[in-house]
């Protein structure tokens, strides 16, 4: 059996980081905008919304780099779960764990790039909409 994803698109938002109650482990959570493919001359273009968790070092750097509007490139699996709420209805849950993420736009082409390793910024996502931001090496790596 194979339950297997790739999946290429851009965040709906900045993803949203917590941490499990008891051990601390981080957890991401985001939304893909995943284009479906080119449409036939005359029909609108489609995307998807889907949902995605990432644990651990993996939610951390999905943090740490990616903002929304940035192109991500993500591989995992798809998880569903089902529960009862209050009223007794049963719900249902589909997301995609991810397993591994990689950036997705190209390196910027630009002199205008900024040097610090943290979140970039509204501004800097502004100059740099398309890219990497890059990592000063005389720093530690941050994974």
């Amino acid at each position: 059996m194979l339950n297997k994803v790739f999946l290429m698109g851009r965040l709906t938002k900045d993803p949203e980081i917590r941490y499990t109650s008891g051990n601390n482990i981080p957890v991401a959570r985001f939304t893909l905008a995943v284009d479906r493919r080119i449409p036939k001359a005359g029909e609108e273009k489609q995307t998807d919304f889907i949902n995605c968790i990432a644990w651990n070092k993996t939610a951390e750097f999905v943090n740490n780099y990616f903002v929304k509007g940035k192109m991500m490139v993500l591989n995992g699996r798809i998880n569903t779960r089902s529960w009862d709420d209050p009223e007794g209805k049963k719900r249902y849950s589909t997301e995609i764990v991810a397993d591994e993420i990689f950036f997705g736009d190209s390196k910027p082409t630009n002199a205008n790039t900024t040097t610090n390793t943290s979140k970039p910024s509204d501004k800097d996502i502004e100059q740099e909409s398309e890219g990497f931001f890059p990592v000063d090496m005389d720093d530690e790596l941050p994974f």
